[in-house]
């Protein structure tokens, strides 16, 4: 999972739409956008550099307080449901092992 990414609000994007739009309009010649500065790699930045243990630590405090809003089984519920996965596991086990003994024997007298 990554870090939850905030939206620029619409009236930003509205307002720089609008102001090409209307340099478009008038006939206004657009310029080229400059051209991004090339970005120097730093020793210390990479992998393991200080941008990984920020990204790091704040994806730990986000899940911390996505488990505080987790709503937690009982101990009474997690015992039951565990029971019934237990005997529910039990049932369709003989179930299947009754059904592969049925066809091994159909097996043997077709074959012999």
């Amino acid at each position: 999972m990554g870090r939850l990414q905030r939206k620029k609000p619409d009236s930003k994007k509205k307002k720089a739409k609008s102001a090409a739009q209307e340099m478009e309009l008038n006939g206004a010649p657009k310029k080229p956008a400059p051209a991004p500065a090339p970005k120097q790699a730093l020793a210390s930045e990479g992998p393991k550099g200080p941008a990984f243990w920020t990204n790091s630590v704040q994806f730990l405090r986000e899940v911390r307080g996505e488990l505080k809003k987790v709503t937690w089984p009982s101990r009474k519920q997690t015992v039951g449901s565990t029971a019934v996965v237990i005997i529910l596991v039990a049932v369709i086990s003989m179930f299947l092992g009754l059904v592969d003994m049925g066809l091994t024997e159909i097996v043997r007298l077709v074959i012999g």
